[in-house]
């Protein structure tokens, strides 16, 4: 399952855009946001993110 991002927790900060390997995450309206077709599902994303916004579904 693809990462989750929960907009109410994101602040913007992209250290899981830096960090995502298959480039699947981008930045859209201050708020990360996953590319499901081009998520691996690997979680690196999951632990990069310091405001434990984004899960695995």
């Amino acid at each position: 399952m693809p990462a989750k991002v929960d907009e109410e927790k994101c602040t913007g900060c992209e250290t899981c855009v830096a960090e995502c390997p298959s480039e699947a995450i981008s930045m859209a309206s201050e708020k990360a946001l996953v590319d499901v077709e081009n998520c691996i599902d690997c979680g690196v994303c999951v632990d990069a993110c310091p405001d434990e916004a984004i899960t695995m579904e």
